[in-house]
């Protein structure tokens, strides 16, 4: 968080000046932290109770890493470049709380070597948390986890969800005959129709100016209690789960996630624990009003610097006496 630029065992040794840079490598590759112990750091500073659960997933660049150096490195689908690139993929469980904390509470760091999907990951996760003593009050998420699968595991699991679909999923408004959710009217205040091979939900439409519109599919344990979800609520719990995009943004551009020098796997994901544990010293600052936003801290590190440099510059070319 507090190197602008150059990150790595080296840079810190020098910064700090009374360690080596193989303490700092050993750190990395003793270390043996797991996602159990993110979630034992964040569980006292929310409520575990009625928040919002929600999962995603994203790249952590190492655009010229070399995928045979390191075991978690491969090549992995890229919203951002809109193709595969190179890096990690890391897919998160990130909860935000009735109180408006949110934090990571679990995660995953895709290995092939597991044979594994990144659904398979999310059910797995998810287990966990509750068992751990979470008790969200919806789970959300994007099309890649609507699949049938997932949405009858989170009804056994008794818990309501609120998750995009894709156009071409099929829907029935009448018992035997399916229509795609691209080709149907859909009041503002949605629509209680049958999605196949799962049941009843309520769906949504959300037009974007530059793209394309977008499904949603919203359902509850209690049928009667469905009918009743307004297109209020659903924009309130749609812009909830936006926030784990901003999550994403901010473990890369203020917590140093994506600047790692090292290769072994251990190593690696003790550098993914501690860049999700800096996350959470940021929101656990904001939430007690100490900084207003997360990239505040970064921001002010080097105002009195740069401020210094610039005065000085200035004097020294036009005189003590300059505005």
């Amino acid at each position: 968080m507090s190197e602008p630029k150059h990150g790595g065992c080296s840079r810190l040794a020098e910064i700090l000046g009374d360690i080596s840079h193989d303490s700092v490598n050993r750190f990395l590759l003793r270390e043996r932290y797991e996602p159990q112990d993110l979630f034992d750091r964040v569980k006292n500073i929310i409520n575990l109770r009625g928040g919002i659960l929600s999962v995603d997933d994203t790249v952590v660049e190492k655009l010229y890493s070399d995928p045979k150096s390191a075991e978690l490195i491969g090549y992995f689908w890229s919203g951002k470049y809109h193709k595969s690139i190179k890096g990690l993929n890391l897919i998160t469980l990130y909860y935000s709380d009735i109180q408006g904390n949110s934090v990571p509470i679990n995660y995953r760091i895709y290995d092939k070597r597991e044979e594994k999907t990144k659904n398979d990951y999310f059910r797995e996760m998810l287990l966990e948390v509750i068992t751990w003593g979470l008790k969200p009050r919806i789970v959300t998420g994007d099309s890649w986890y609507s699949s049938v699968t997932n949405l009858k595991f989170l009804r056994n699991q008794k818990l309501g969800f609120l998750f995009g679909i894709e156009k071409n999923r099929t829907v029935s408004n009448e018992p035997g005959k399916y229509s795609q959710v691209g080709n149907l009217e859909i009041d503002d205040e949605g629509l209680i129709t049958h999605l196949k091979e799962f049941g009843f939900i309520k769906l949504f439409r959300k037009d974007f100016k530059k793209e394309d519109s977008r499904h949603y599919i919203f359902y509850l344990p209690n049928d009667e209690k469905l009918k009743t979800i307004s297109r209020s609520e659903f924009i309130t719990i749609h812009d909830t789960h936006w926030g784990i995009e901003a999550f994403h943004r901010a473990i890369k551009q203020v917590c140093g996630i994506c600047r790692f020098m090292v290769r072994n796997s251990e190593a690696i994901k003790t550098h993914i624990f501690c860049s999700l544990q800096a996350f959470v010293r940021l929101e656990l600052m904001r939430s007690q009003r100490t900084i207003a936003n997360w990239y505040e801290v970064q921001r002010n590190l080097f105002t009195n610097v740069v401020r210094e440099y610039i005065l000085e510059n200035l004097n020294s070319t036009y005189g003590t006496n300059t505005p």
